[in-house]
């Protein structure tokens, strides 16, 4: 398939995921609801404890990460639940499949990100000494997760339990970014050199870019 037949399959993917979600938000929902319940329960269980900067970090990443594997684990789920796959299989390239769920798994990262995020800001009481710094951690980081959690759903699309069996799957691919997004939340938290987080944004940037290609060619035999 040529680039611009590619890309205005995938957007055409992404569109109908997103009209989908539109009218009927059950993701979305599902998503906030969860977030939110575990960041209330975190909240009260901290009982207005002064946490350090990394543990503050690691706290926000793993509701985040829960939180995505809730949402990511559904993006090829719904076609397999109405009967559509093997439709939509034949309608367009894999690649463009694949392309049009990262989207929609981005979007619906970043929009679950926005709430909850400034939400967990006020409830622990933190106040970011680099904020630019925070929100290309969490769009990274969701890009990232977004990512490698597109292709763990295509490759459980099929089974039982995907939610529990994909989080199992992609936990050790994800930990290198999990990793470097709680440091650079850290320090984003803390302060410091912006300069000092350029190599930690890089190697997030290129994580995902990497992961990216790769899907790219696992998918077509999925």
């Amino acid at each position: 398939m040529q680039f611009c037949s590619l890309i205005k399959a995938a957007w055409t993917v992404f569109r109908k995921d997103l009209r989908c979600e539109f009218r009927t938000p059950l993701n979305f929902s599902i998503l906030m609801i969860f977030a939110v319940t575990v960041l209330m329960v975190v909240s009260f269980a901290v009982g207005g404890i002064a946490l350090d900067p990394t543990l503050l970090a690691a706290l926000l990443w793993v509701m985040l990460f829960f939180t995505a594997m809730t949402g990511v684990a559904r993006a090829y789920v719904q076609e397999e639940e109405t009967g559509t796959a093997l439709v939509l299989r034949l309608a367009t390239d894999s690649a463009a499949i694949y392309i049009g769920k990262v989207l929609y798994s981005f979007v619906l990262l970043v929009g679950v990100a926005i709430v909850v995020v400034p939400l967990y800001l006020v409830l622990f009481s933190v106040a970011p000494a680099m904020p630019l710094a925070l929100a290309a951690t969490v769009v990274l980081g969701c890009l990232g997760i977004a990512v490698t959690g597109t292709t763990f759903s295509a490759i459980v699309a099929q089974v039982t339990a995907q939610g529990s069996l994909m989080t199992v799957l992609s936990f050790p691919v994800m930990l290198p970014l999990l990793w470097i997004a709680i440091s650079t939340t850290s320090t984003a938290f803390a302060g410091s050199n912006l300069v000092a987080l350029a190599p930690d944004l890089a190697f997030m940037f290129f994580y995902s870019g990497m992961t990216f290609v790769a899907s790219l060619v696992l998918v077509e035999y999925l």
